[in-house]
């Protein structure tokens, strides 16, 4: 039987508005399509402007929707899962840190269900994100594969891998912006240390990660032939490179990454 709902998404924090945001206004997904519910009238009230439909019970979001994407909080999946209890949901997407697929089937005891998991990222917010996503279970449905696809193209670029890779995905990309905006951050400190006003120092140091970046993506040169190309020999940017790698600058990047994918893990192995 067809579903009133396309989409159906229980929880609307911060990631679940994003991803309403992107469906909504790229025009992917028309917003009488689209179900969501949350214990929070507040938060419901944030998505009003997009037109979706809103409702405090998730049983009626799980019964009438074809897709149902999971974005509540990883202690609250328990919570969740008991709301819904003795739904037939066929097609889960879950954005929820750390929960496995094999999880989230056992949870609901359904055994036709299939599970797409996926880790966003924070600028996602702005259509700039980066996802990891394991689309696996719907690989014999390229209907499915390109509905999940397209809706999280509309956030950012999309990666697809297994999930045995989401660790490092949480490591390099779910919480990699903390990392990109404490260099920021400090790289505007040291500025302002050396007479700039934080103000100029912030469009200075902004711009210079978004050019690099833009460069990487765009040369045909790899990273480190790129920083070699910054180094002339006896300048400036040699001298401030070698401080880089004489504090282990690389190792810190290293050990800051295999932290968090070993919490992932454990949050995982839960």
């Amino acid at each position: 039987m067809k579903k009133q709902f396309k989409l159906g998404v229980i929880g609307c924090g911060f990631m679940a508005q994003s991803i309403l945001k992107g469906v909504v206004l790229s025009d992917f997904l028309h917003e009488k399509k689209i179900i969501v519910s949350d214990k929070s009238e507040e938060c419901l009230d944030s998505v009003e402007y997009l037109g979706v439909r809103r409702t405090l019970d998730n049983r009626y979001v799980a019964d009438n929707c074809e897709y149902l994407l999971l974005a509540v909080k990883p202690q609250n999946f328990e919570e969740a899962v008991k709301s819904i209890e003795g739904c037939k949901v066929e097609k889960v997407i879950s954005v929820m840190a750390g929960v496995k697929k094999s999880a989230i089937k056992s949870a609901f005891n359904y055994g036709n269900m299939k599970v797409a998991r996926c880790m966003p990222n924070l600028p996602c917010s702005i259509g700039s994100g980066a996802l990891g996503v394991d689309m696996s279970d719907f690989n014999d449905n390229l209907d499915d594969v390109e509905f999940i696809s397209n809706a999280f193209n509309c956030l950012g670029t999309v990666l697809s891998v297994d999930e045995s890779k989401m660790d490092a995905v949480t490591g390099i990309s779910g919480s990699g912006p903390a990392y990109v905006f404490m260099f920021i951050d400090n790289l505007v400190d040291a500025g302002v240390k050396h007479g700039l006003t934080r103000d100029e120092a912030k469009i200075l140091a902004v711009q210079t990660v978004i050019g690099s970046a833009e460069m990487i993506e765009n040369s045909q040169s790899s990273i480190p032939e790129l920083v070699k190309q910054v180094c002339s020999k006896g300048g400036t940017t040699i001298e401030a490179v070698k401080v880089l790698e004489e504090n282990n600058f690389r190792g810190i990047i290293f050990d800051t990454v295999a932290a968090c994918v070993k919490r992932s893990k454990e949050l995982s192995d839960k």
